[in-house]
């Protein structure tokens, strides 16, 4: 992002009671630190509101040129004891994100000796080495696991060999070796993803101040349906803690995002053999997402949807939107922009206009079934 899209993106989110922080948390290198005032700077100018970080040195340069920007420490930090927090607040640290590594355990402990703000991970991609400290990518493919280019060579297929001498032979197509059997498939090193939708009110009651939903790389689909799950748990149980239940439909909709199997983590226990991914995923996502609504006409009941994966009249298709939208639908007649009728949207970001049955909010999302003719 330029300065000026964050300025942007700042003022966006204040509309909606949201702040935005930037990701500075590699662990720099020499020639890292060249411009590092003048880009920390420009961030609080921007009207950003915290940096998440990680190198001590650019701590200690915000805090020198940019002292309006709370500080919010890495998980990359991999900061797991009371006595590690305790030494981050009087280092002038706001908040604390945990190493995915903290039990629920010691998240406890940790907030009731140290007055501080937490916040971890609840869902989202685990990481096969120690919060995020990992060169597998640096050596693999020459991309700084911790300079943000991780190419997540953990989630790689890899092929198994006895032998040097079987793994050269089957590189230049000399002979075939065969895995530890002859259906294996090849193996990977990929943990199942973290999900905690199911204890809430667990992560709450321990003193969490902030859920940290994992989303690099994601659709704006998959944010969109997951957070909104945990949105909607976490608004039920402050309504009403006594009487809170979880609702098996917002696990639901977190299975309608791409997402792997779930587990909990090192919240609760260790993670072993079953909480990793060895063969094909046996979880894939069921619905497509195809569209984002752009404009609402409310006498006309006509939405302009800009497509994202084909739809066609038809079809029965599912809106949901953070302001409480969720109703399905069959797709009626469909038009251009311009009012000439469709007999498919085909066209990625193609403008379409359609009769919905129920009002919708710009940036509600459309998805579809997979599968569905």
């Amino acid at each position: 992002f330029t300065f000026e899209e964050m300025r942007e993106g700042v003022e966006f989110a204040e509309k909606y009671g949201a702040k935005v922080f930037v990701a500075t948390n590699i662990f720099a290198h020499n020639e890292d630190l060249s411009g590092l005032e003048a880009y920390l700077k420009g961030i609080q100018d921007a009207g950003v509101h915290a940096i998440i970080v990680a190198d001590p040195v650019i701590i200690e340069t915000c805090r020198r040129a940019a002292p309006r920007l709370e500080i919010h420490l890495s998980t990359q930090q991999s900061t797991m004891n009371r006595q590690a927090v305790q030494f981050w607040k009087e280092d002038g640290v706001d908040r604390v994100v945990l190493a995915r590594e903290a039990t629920m355990e010691e998240i406890i402990e940790i907030k009731q000796h140290v007055d501080i703000e937490i916040e971890v991970f609840v869902h989202g991609a685990m990481c096969s080495s120690y919060s995020g400290r990992c060169v597998l990518s640096n050596h693999f493919t020459d991309r700084d696991s911790n300079r943000g280019g991780c190419s997540q060579s953990c989630r790689w297929k890899y092929d198994l060999f006895t032998t040097e001498e079987d793994m050269e032979q089957a590189q230049v197509g000399i002979k075939e070796i065969p895995l530890f059997q002859a259906d294996d498939n090849p193996f990977s090193m990929s943990s199942k993803d973290l999900g905690m939708i199911e204890h809430v009110p667990e992560l709450i009651r321990a003193g969490v101040d902030s859920f940290k939903i994992e989303g690099r790389m994601k659709s704006v689909h998959y944010v969109a349906t997951v957070v909104n799950a945990y949105r909607q748990a976490i608004d039920a149980y402050f309504a009403d803690p006594e009487h809170y239940e979880m609702k098996p439909e917002w696990l639901y909709e977190i299975q309608k995002a791409a997402n792997r199997p779930l587990n909990t983590g090192f919240f609760y226990d260790q993670p072993d053999h079953e909480d990793h991914i060895f063969e094909p995923e046996d979880k894939i996502s069921p619905y497509d997402f195809v569209g984002v609504v752009m404009e609402y006409d409310d006498k006309t009941q006509t939405a302009l949807i800009q497509q994202r994966n084909h739809f066609k009249p038809g079809q029965e298709v599912e809106f949901f939107g953070p302001q409480g939208t969720f109703f399905k639908q069959v797709v009626p007649e469909l038009h251009s922009e311009d009012g000439q009728q469709l007999d498919a949207a085909r066209h990625p970001l193609q403008l379409i206009r359609m009769k919905v049955e129920q009002p919708v909010k710009p940036l509600d999302l459309m998805r579809k079934k997979m599968g569905n003719k």
